[in-house]
């Protein structure tokens, strides 16, 4: 930077993360390659607060990664360097690894980044390039390249480039560095990009393809209830009966054992109502707690028996069928359960009151960029004939090396 005539005064010492030593500063271009995957953990205090005392007047208002890769904050620290589009905008080439394509899933702070910077229209193309690039890791690596003043065949859109294939093997590895891009090759992804059109190597996609959201499925809660040896023997095993004095649980063991043993109820209500009549006479102060661990231990699910409902009248979910599904974003939540759902479990519904934060709509929104399933190439496997001879020249030579060594 010095060789090219920088000002000494704008380089600075300290971490980009934790310290913005350039806080007013805006810049027309800017490049960068921050370490892959790095821990922020020493700096998280900072950047925790900077997130939480200044939103979105800071750098990172959208949210936070998971500590252990800071490569979006990175990112989201360029992004808060642009220029206004009215001053002439900015554009910004960074080099990341895979993990900010889809690391984190709904609601999540790597959702929630690429949620930010997919909606207001900042991410211009991905490029991905081969393997083996650089010298202390041979990992996958993508140019992600931002701009906040797009050319209006551009606005609303994501260009992704697979450039995977463009290297040259080194004659000489030099550590991990094994392969490299020829400027012939750069050309081509150049000429690519500007070309903006659907190739083999370049795919274009709305915004919105990369949206999601994640739905809860409900399905009602079905069980049988039976004070049977077996289940009653679970009434030691609950806390809330551990804390009672020994002298109330062992009347409320009693009682409970006076149920028929043998019937098997498929009706909670009913079962609960001849349960509170066992207990009456023990003259205890049967709490909806302490009720509610009797039911749980001599309960088991049972898919034929009645749904249980709440005081309402409503079915209650059942926990261990909970279920996610991520519907795209221009779709009906409703038209996707007909779809999708319904037709292989007729009872399931959605939880309406989990809505996203931000628009309030049902489903938490998410991002993500599945790179490699665009560029997905299906190779059908080789005939079973073929698979079979080679299977067999494998075990005739096995053979024919015992024979020759027992000879």
């Amino acid at each position: 930077m010095l060789i090219k005539g920088q000002d000494v005064a704008q380089i600075k010492l300290g971490n980009t993360l934790s310290d913005d030593q350039l806080p007013t500063e805006r810049f027309d271009f800017m490049l960068a390659n921050p370490p892959f995957g790095v821990e922020w953990k020493k700096v998280q205090k900072q950047v925790t607060d900077e997130h939480k005392q200044k939103g979105y007047d800071g750098r990172f208002g959208p949210g936070l990664p998971r500590v252990s890769d800071g490569s979006l904050l990175f990112l989201m620290h360029l992004v808060s360097k642009m220029r206004r589009p009215k001053d002439g905008g900015s554009r910004i080439g960074i080099i990341l690894n895979g993990s900010p394509l889809f690391t984190g899933g709904a609601g999540s702070g790597e959702s929630e980044i690429r949620r930010y910077l997919l909606q207001h229209d900042l991410v211009e193309a991905i490029v991905a390039l081969p393997t083996d690039l650089f010298y202390n890791t041979g990992i996958a690596t993508y140019v992600w390249v931002l701009s906040n003043h797009k050319p209006a065949e551009r606005r609303g859109k994501v260009q992704l480039i697979n450039a995977t294939e463009r290297y040259t093997k080194m004659r000489k590895s030099l550590g991990s560095k094994r392969q490299y891009v020829t400027d012939r090759d750069i050309d081509e992804i150049v000429r690519s990009y500007g070309a903006f059109q659907e190739t083999e190597e370049s795919k274009v996609f709305p915004v919105e393809a990369f949206g999601y959201r994640r739905i809860t499925v409900e399905r009602p809660l079905r069980l049988n209830f039976q004070a049977s040896h077996e289940r009653l023997a679970k009434l030691d095993d609950e806390k809330t009966l551990q804390k009672l004095p020994a002298a109330d649980r062992e009347a409320i063991r009693a009682a409970c054992a006076t149920l028929d043993a043998e019937r098997r109820y498929t009706n909670r209500d009913a079962f609960t109502k001849d349960l509170k009549a066992v207990l009456k006479p023990t003259g205890l102060k049967i709490g909806a707690p302490v009720l509610k661990v009797i039911l749980n231990a001599l309960s088991e699910r049972d898919s034929e028996a009645d749904i249980c409902t709440d005081r309402k009248g409503n079915p209650e979910p059942d926990t261990g069928l909970r279920d996610f599904e991520n519907v795209p974003l221009d779709e009906s939540v409703f038209d996707y359960l007909a779809r999708e759902v319904t037709p292989h479990v007729p009872d399931a519904w959605i939880d309406e009151d989990k809505r996203d934060p931000l628009d309030g709509r049902i489903g938490i929104v998410g991002f993500e960029i599945p790179f490699n399933r665009h560029f997905y190439k299906f190779t059908p496997p080789r005939p079973l004939e073929e698979i079979d001879a080679d299977l067999k020249a494998c075990t005739d030579r096995i053979k024919q090396m015992i024979e020759e060594l027992s000879a």
